[in-house]
């Protein structure tokens, strides 16, 4: 793991106080002494209110939105503050991210309206102040035709759950309101050994005589180059000798660009940005590059809400998030699938973790939302241009599950075409879904892109990753290729000794990715890999594995309390702090005599000890398998490597625990009920086809094959009002799952299917023999 380093620290410590310091610039904290009030009211009635007492950040779907039924509150929402006139020529408060669309209020009056849930906005009060004062702020969380997102596979928390600031300044200062940035954009490049710097200001206010400072500063703050220029003068040039580079998690090396207004000797206003100075590129056969070196990015993607708290995190909560994925070995994340809070950009700055940042243009085009989505990412950009470990600008994810169209491909052409206008430094990026034709004209619009696949999980079996990408890549050998979604879905309390597709147990997941890091090893081409997810996070909509409310692809859980066994195969592959794990402590209970018991390390040899005894000791790489005879009753089992050691209690028994299998094999014909609470009886005669069996023995049958193609055209039409197309490839990958699964799966786009239409189908299938 990266530790964080002396020059790390002054460098925070440096932005940090300075930006709250700056000439007359103030900056405090806005978050306390709010009242929340849960009802959609006019202005006049949330200003009366009475209300609950909150300090922000806040969400108030942190528990309904978590528990599954997609029953969360969606709608509008009031919250009120009362504060004295603060100092200053100008006032404004800044919002870090209010979900979805706010309008602020300050005496009555609206001063600022922003519709878009995860980027910063600021709101100006000067003229509205009296000296006792009410701001009122209305949060949608709602249906709306004309914002992203409006359909995705994750909750949609209403409230305003990241920071607030009170900013008081001069009436001259640096334009922090430019479309939610500080109002300085560095853009440094290699040349050479040395680095050229462009710092550029924007200005409010700003008056004749007034002039702007500059300053580079190393991580220790020394000066490093200087110029002083008239304010009309904007734009800076500077040369740093010798510079040294931010090389991802080697050295995340920061230096620091210091703006100052000055007028006639005396300071108005000030801003800091670090800064990184590196150099990457992609190429389609090699794969990506950092400061000229091969760096392939290998990670994971990350959601940004918790159990219980929805997405109002704390600083503490970023931090613990980075520091779990760090202490992993991963060098890169895909923060999915908006803008994150500003602090956890800056946090990957500081470990040197590389960034795929997008905006959430997800799951189904809006026909009335094309501006929403320039505007959604002119702000990305501009308030995340100064970060170094932002690679890459994502326009997109999965957005033709409802089909391809030119309107959705004239959009993607405008997105592109803004992120060079505005960065063209870095590349663009976008997620297709897996079923994507290869042929399709979105594969040619952005710089690089990825696909979402899930072979082994929502169709096909794990090994089929590796020929559809070598098959791609054959085909495209000029497009840079990356695996940006993959996973499968383990919750704790489920296990198997022979785990198989399915069945949601955290052995399957532990062996899917042992399989996937396999295949990535060996194919440099893929320039970047994400895990789906790095933690189980919050989806209202799901009822899978027996726990609603949430996806379980993490490879931590929800509260971050447990790491899962696969969190550690990833740990064995891209760590470099030795270590070793026993897996399977969960899976206590073992009916068999003798039980296979995986130990996943980085060192070289592994020894394992069963109640004392030596068990065996193997020489290998990363996964080590030891079948081990299990005594009646309790056990110990412990692996060693040198100094290091792990231990895990298991327990043979008589009989296996049910209690470790999903009922029903995790299908959802359990339990189904007519209208009238009469059970729904689903028969499975021996001998003949039912809803149970693999599509693809289903298809060997002319007669089933007919009854099965309906069902999938149906299923293509629950995606959206065009459907979507279904490429020669997708009956393939779902070949393995049964039309029962199929079903479960057709719930995630938030359409279920009608569970009558099951029970037809299943009594139909019953009646042909196989």
């Amino acid at each position: 793991m990266m530790m964080l380093t002396a020059q790390h620290i002054s460098c925070i410590a440096l932005c940090s106080l300075k930006k709250g310091e700056y000439g007359v610039r103030k900056t405090e904290n806005f978050n306390g002494e709010w009242i929340f009030i849960k009802s959609a009211l006019t202005l006049a009635g949330a200003e009366r209110a009475q209300g609950e007492p909150v300090t922000l950040p806040h969400t108030w779907n942190a528990a309904d939105g978590q528990d599954g039924g997609n029953d969360y509150f969606r709608g509008q929402c009031w919250y009120v503050k009362r504060f004295p006139r603060p100092a200053g020529e100008r006032v404004f408060v800044r919002f870090n991210g209010v979900n979805a669309i706010a309008d602020v209020f300050v005496n009555g009056a609206r001063v600022a309206r922003h519709a878009g849930g995860y980027s910063a906005f600021c709101a100006d009060v000067t003229e509205r102040l009296a000296q006792e004062n009410v701001i009122c702020v209305s949060v949608d969380n709602g249906p709306d035709s004309r914002t992203y997102p409006q359909h995705a596979d994750f909750t949609f928390y209403g409230g305003i759950y990241r920071d607030v600031n009170l900013i008081c300044c001069d009436e001259s200062h640096f334009d922090f309101d430019d479309d939610g940035s500080e109002g300085v954009y560095v853009t440094p490049r290699v040349e050479g050994k040395d680095a050229s710097v462009r710092v550029e200001t924007r200005l409010s206010g700003a008056k004749a005589g007034q002039s702007i400072r500059v300053r580079i500063l190393d991580a220790l703050g020394v000066p490093v180059a200087e110029k002083t220029q008239s304010a009309e003068e904007t734009a800076f040039d500077f040369v740093i000798p010798g510079a040294r580079l931010w090389d991802g998690l080697d050295d995340p090396y920061l230096y620091t660009a210091e703006a100052r207004l000055l007028e006639g000797g005396a300071e108005l206003d000030g801003v800091c940005a670090r800064f990184g100075v590196r150099s990457f590129r992609v190429d389609p056969n090699e794969g990506f590059f950092l400061n000229g070196r091969s760096y392939p990015l290998r990670g994971v993607s990350r959601h940004q809400d918790r159990l219980g708290v929805g997405n109002a995190l704390s600083r503490a909560d970023h931090e613990e998030d980075i520091r779990l994925i760090a202490a992993m070995g991963a060098n890169y994340i895909r923060l999915a699938h908006y803008q994150h809070d500003p602090y956890f950009y800056d946090l990957c700055d500081q470990y040197g973790l590389v960034v795929w940042a997008e905006i959430p243009f997800i799951s189904k085009y809006l026909p009335d939302g094309d501006e929403n989505l320039i505007f959604q990412m002119t702000e990305l950009v501009k308030q995340n241009y100064n970060h170094p470990s932002i690679v890459c600008w994502g326009l997109s994810n999965e957005i033709s599950m409802g089909g391809v169209d030119g309107a959705l491909i004239d959009t993607h052409r405008r997105l592109n075409d803004l992120c060079h206008r505005l960065d063209p430094t870095r590349f663009t990026v976008m997620a297709n879904v897996s079923v994507l034709p290869a042929d399709s004209p979105l594969i040619g619009i952005p710089d690089a892109f990825g696909y979402n696949h899930y072979f082994g999980w929502y169709g096909g079996r794990v090994e089929d990753n590796a020929p559809w990408l070598d098959a791609f890549h054959a085909r495209h050998p000029d497009k840079a290729l990356g695996l940006s979604e993959y996973g499968c879905e383990a919750v704790l309390k489920w296990h198997a000794s022979e785990p198989r597709c399915g069945d949601y147990s955290e052995e399957y997941q532990a062996y899917y990715h042992e399989k996937m890091l396999e295949t990535f090893a060996e194919r440099p081409y893929l320039w970047s890999t994400a895990v789906w997810n790095m933690f189980d996070f919050g989806s209202d909509m799901r009822d899978e594995g027996g726990e609603a409310g949430q996806n379980h692809k993490g490879l931590v859980t929800f509260d971050r309390k447990i790491k899962k066994d696969s969190y550690f195969i990833y740990k064995a592959w891209w760590s470099r702090e030795p270590f070793v794990h026993v897996c399977g402590r969960r899976y206590v209970e073992r009916a068999e005599v003798v039980t296979r018991v995986k130990v996943y390390s980085n060192c070289a040899r592994v020894a394992l000890y069963a109640n004392g005894r030596l068990a065996g000791e193997k020489t290998g790489s990363r996964v080590f398998a030891f079948d081990v005879p299990l005594d009646m009753g309790e056990n110990t089992i412990e692996a060693r490597c040198g100094e290091l050691s792990d231990r895990v209690a298991l327990r043979r028994v008589a009989e296996p625990n049910p209690d470790y299998v999903l009922p029903f094999g995790g299908e959802e014909v359990a339990n189904w009920f007519d209208d009238q609470g009469n059970r729904i009886e689903f028969e499975f005669p021996e001998g003949y086809f039912s809803v149970r069996d693999p599509i693809e023995e289903i298809l060997t049958n002319p007669e089933s094959a007919a009854i099965v193609l309906g069902a999938m055209e149906g299923l293509m039409k629950n995606f959206g009002e065009g459907g979507m197309e279904l490429p020669p490839e997708f009956m393939q990958m779902i070949g393995s799952f049964s039309i029962e699964r199929i079903f479960s799966l057709a719930g995630l786009s938030g359409k279920k299917l009608p569970r009558e239409a099951l029970l037809e189908m299943n009594r139909t299938l019953t009646k042909i023999k196989k």
